[in-house]
């Protein structure tokens, strides 16, 4: 009972942790900064924090040429690709109206999962997607939704990120890990994601230097980073103790925490509409995810292509 009590407490702060950064990110384009240079100085946090946990865990990093394919793909649809999608958003959108957009990842990585033949047909999953997409329909179509008249157009550009989260998923339960654990891989995949980001935010006119003035979006963007580290290492760790399916329903907290950190950080409120969106996202998310035991014990270590499966956050 207290084991439980403890997993139940573990997964409860990481869904507090996870729906800060929402409106965290939505701090750090308040000033002007855009994508790619937040992106590139976001992965350095992410590198650092991780390096450290993992020489903490006796597990050095792994750069061999034969995992460089599946770095890159990570790095691409797990980082680079969807954060410009989310930042860009970002500047546009209430912080609860991304927290929504973002828990969408389990909606499309069912159809994905079925078409790349990850998963079987079954029809409860199935209508827990139409079910999401009805959610989205409801955020999108009254214009009530948006008490500061922002464009639709946003929200939509919004969902390729979440698009991007779940191509990634299930190309790592296709491919594998190829040996590695997670948080090797995204080590690895960050120190790509930095590589392909840098130059791009140079050539681009969006490099950010941060010995001219750190200020609050600066702050919001480094207290982001760690926090989606650390929240990334506990899930990882929760994975391995009590399961990927009962770790997956921090998908639950992390949308409805982002929704109140956004109304708490930024004194956002919604129209009727964006509640009955959340409502209805919610369900469609309880109709996706799998119907297996949850697990409140040691189990084996985890393989990458476990977290993938059920859904694992983006990088």
């Amino acid at each position: 009972m207290r084991e439980a009590a403890f997993l139940y407490g573990v997964l409860f702060v990481m869904g507090v942790g996870w729906g800060a950064t929402i409106p965290l990110a939505k701090v750090a384009v308040s000033t002007g900064h855009q994508p790619m240079g937040l992106i590139f100085w976001q992965l350095v946090v992410v590198v650092l924090f991780l390096a450290v946990v993992s020489a903490l865990r006796g597990k050095r990093p792994v750069f061999a040429r034969q995992y460089l394919r599946l770095f890159v793909m990570v790095a691409l649809c797990g980082a680079v690709l969807p954060d410009i999608f989310f930042y860009l958003a970002a500047m546009n959108l209430p912080g609860g109206v991304m927290s929504i957009v973002v828990s969408t990842v389990a909606m499309f990585s069912l159809p994905i999962a079925i078409a790349l033949g990850n998963e079987r047909f079954e029809a409860h999953r199935l209508l827990g997607v139409f079910v999401g997409l009805l959610g989205i329909v409801l955020l999108v179509g009254p214009e009530a939704s948006f008490t500061g008249g922002f464009s639709a157009w946003f929200v939509l550009l919004a969902l390729c990120a979440p698009i991007l989260y779940a191509t990634e998923g299930n190309l790592v339960w296709k491919w594998g890990t190829q040996g590695l654990d997670p948080m090797q891989v995204i080590l690895g995949a960050s120190l790509v994601g930095m590589v392909i980001s840098l130059p791009i935010a140079v050539a681009s006119g969006q490099w950010i230097d941060p010995m001219q003035g750190f200020g609050v979006a600066e702050a919001a963007l480094v207290a982001g980073a760690v926090i989606h580290a650390a929240v990334y290492a506990c899930y990882v760790w929760l994975v391995g103790r009590a399961g990927s399916v009962f770790t997956a329903q921090s998908s639950y907290l992390v949308t409805g925490c982002g929704v109140l950190w956004s109304m708490l950080l930024l004194g956002e409120s919604y129209s009727v509409w964006v509640w009955v969106a959340l409502g209805v996202m919610l369900l469609g998310m309880f109709l996706v995810q799998p119907r297996h035991a949850r697990v409140l014990a040691p189990a084996p270590v985890m393989e990458e292509n476990d977290a993938a499966q059920e859904g694992s956050p983006p990088l």
